[in-house]
């Protein structure tokens, strides 16, 4: 399943805890400890465009890919009040097609689990790799297995901002990895309290962090760290995320 249309209505109240400064802070610093003269960098999955505003200020040139245009529109609202020179482009990851090579790429907030086909993401490996130049950092966050079967598993999530209420719905998968979610938000109108009732469906996979290795080392990059979320840590047995970095061979 993949509906982001609704989503992409709400995604920015309903992430408004996520720090995206510090986010991109981290990131940075990734970025800079493996390939320092990185000037043009890749957004991938970027979604509304929150991670690219915030990276711009670090110096990079950044191409941003989504393949909502839900989510674009959204983007592009807050590119011209920011006057920022942030390049956003409608393409699915598995067909990323630039006007020349990068830098870095960086591929956050568990995008990659969003592709529930593993030959998928093996494309998407090969298509950064492609447009990479040699040297060029990959860096991307993933959901792990114990974060599937442990914590969204089968489980159900409550949230309310501010006129606007949101019931999400996991249902774990007999494969043990793949999480369908169903996300209904409740809008209120300006028509006697009434809500307004929006739905989204999508579906997120866990990998095996040694797969996704191997597909990366098999797309021609070297896989230099796994860390644990947003840090320079190990990753444990119960981390949720971990972040993978990589450079092209």
């Amino acid at each position: 399943m993949s509906d982001y249309g609704d989503f992409a209505r709400f995604y920015d109240k309903f992430t408004s805890n996520v720090d995206y400064p510090a986010r991109a802070r981290y990131f940075d610093t990734v970025i800079q400890k493996y390939n320092p003269d990185a000037q043009l960098m890749l957004d991938l999955a970027c979604g509304t465009g929150s991670l690219s505003f915030e990276m711009e200020p670090f110096g990079y040139d950044i191409v941003a890919v989504d393949n909502s245009y839900e989510m674009l529109s959204v983007a592009m609202e807050k590119k011209e009040m920011l006057e920022s020179n942030v390049l956003f482009l409608c393409q699915e990851m598995s067909e990323l097609d630039l006007f020349g090579t990068i830098d870095a790429t960086v591929c956050a907030l568990d995008s990659i689990n969003h592709i529930i086909d593993e030959d998928e993401v093996k494309d998407i490996f090969k298509k950064v790799s492609l447009f990479s130049n040699r040297g060029a950092v990959f860096a991307f966050d993933v959901n792990t297995v114990y974060k599937h079967q442990e914590v969204l598993a089968n489980n159900c999530f409550v949230y309310e901002n501010k006129n606007t209420f949101c019931a999400w719905q996991n249902s774990l998968d007999k494969d043990g990895v793949t999480v369908d979610i169903s996300l209904d938000f409740f809008d209120k109108t300006e028509n006697d309290g009434l809500y307004c009732r929006y739905s989204s469906d999508f579906s997120e996979r866990a990998y095996e962090i040694e797969d996704l290795k191997k597909w990366l080392s098999d797309a021609g990059f070297e896989v230099k760290a796994v860390f644990d979320e947003d840090s320079f840590l190990p990753l444990r047995r119960d981390s949720q995320r971990a972040v993978i970095v990589a450079v092209k061979k």
